[in-house]
């Protein structure tokens, strides 16, 4: 068989293919236009960054200097004041009732004790439901009271005549300077939402032919298996590869998460990812009978992949077997890879053991693919 009876029968099966999902809408509209609209909701939705937490006051020192304290503290963007009382029950109950996310208890003789120089103990409640927010507002009230104490020694020693000594910390944050959730996860989400069409659009496009018995009528054709399969997977490589730049053009202009490498990388990476993910939507179609189980397994291999990428938990935080699992899940390499050629301009040199994971992955899956589809259409 010559390499030119080769590539007719390759790009006979590849323009079938490219007919057979352009005449599906449905197909078509899961494939280009769900990872623009997916990638926008997700990406407005998936916000870490805490802020106006509703907080209760419970002022049962009732002076000037225990409003002002409460008053400055609801002065940024991180607390609102949801209940000022001077009773201790009210605040706990808007804590149970959900109206607040923290409490301040501001004990009696809080002006007096402060006046004195002696220590004030404050009482902080945090609804630990959401445990993300009551971290964060648990260290926002104790970064509170810390610069408030600083604010009285330094006080007390001007009135004394010394001079307010001590250190400052002044951080400068990179790559992300104003800490922006989204910057950080829009990469990520981009990943997940490759992964999730190109795997199963894959498996039950094959399934559906299985089905439908068209994939019989091909098969008594003279077209080799390996060239169908290829053919098949083509046109879901190259419409891959146009939701990665469509999902990228859409993480630059809509959310403003920059492009610091260079884009020619990310394809790159892109194209390596995708071996893996078409190699196992073909491996999902092989133990499948129709386009309900095609859909399972592919949900098998997709779910346990976005956890352990990375990309909504550091991976350092998981156990150290599923931290080692996690080296061959290749949605970790390519969410990797977007947020380091993103946000950091990373080069060729600094995601080589990325660029290296993929192609051995997207190799061996797509090789095992095709062998368990050639068996199969045997």
């Amino acid at each position: 068989m010559n390499l030119r009876f080769v590539l007719t029968q390759l790009g006979a099966v590849f323009r079938k293919e490219v007919a057979q999902t352009v005449r599906d809408k449905r197909v078509l509209g899961i494939l280009v236009i769900a990872p623009l609209i997916q990638l926008t909701v997700l990406g407005y939705s998936v916000n870490l960054n805490i802020d106006h937490v509703p907080l209760a006051v419970v002022d049962l020192d009732r002076t000037p200097e225990s409003r002002a304290l409460a008053e400055r503290l609801v002065a940024g963007d991180t607390f609102d004041g949801a209940l000022t009382t001077d009773r201790a029950a009210e605040g706990v109950g808007a804590l149970e009732r959900g109206e607040a996310a923290a409490v301040l208890v501001v004990p009696a003789g809080y002006a007096r004790d402060r006046g004195a120089g002696r220590p004030v103990a404050l009482q902080a409640l945090v609804d630990g439901t959401d445990s993300n927010r009551a971290i964060i507002a648990g260290n926002a009230l104790a970064g509170f009271t810390v610069r408030e104490s600083l604010g009285l020694a330094r006080a007390a020693l001007a009135g004394r005549g010394a001079a307010p000594g001590g250190l400052r910390v002044e951080p400068r944050v990179f790559y992300n300077p104003t800490l922006d959730s989204q910057t950080y996860f829009v990469p990520g989400i981009a990943a997940t939402l490759l992964l999730i069409v190109t795997v199963i659009v894959t498996a039950m496009g094959l399934a559906r032919e299985q089905e439908t018995g068209t994939l019989e009528q091909v098969l008594v054709t003279p077209v080799a298996p390996s060239v169908l399969i290829l053919g098949k997977i083509l046109p879901y490589a190259i419409i891959g590869l146009f939701d990665l730049l469509l999902v990228l053009t859409a993480a630059l202009w809509i959310f403003g998460v920059p492009m610091r490498g260079t884009p020619l990388l990310l394809f790159a990476g892109g194209s390596l990812y995708l071996l893996t993910t078409l190699g196992f939507g073909l491996l999902a179609s092989t133990v499948a009978r129709h386009q309900q189980q095609a859909f399972m397994s592919a949900l098998f291999f997709i779910l346990p992949a976005i956890i352990m990428s990375g990309f909504l938990t550091p991976i350092a935080n998981m156990p150290k077997p599923l931290q080692i699992l996690s080296a061959f899940d290749p949605v970790r390499h390519f969410v990797e890879i977007l947020r380091a050629v993103m946000l950091r301009g990373a080069g060729w040199r600094d995601l080589a053991p990325q660029l290296v994971a993929l192609a051995g992955m997207g190799v061996t899956v797509l090789l095992a693919a095709v062998t368990a589809m050639r068996r199969k259409l045997r």
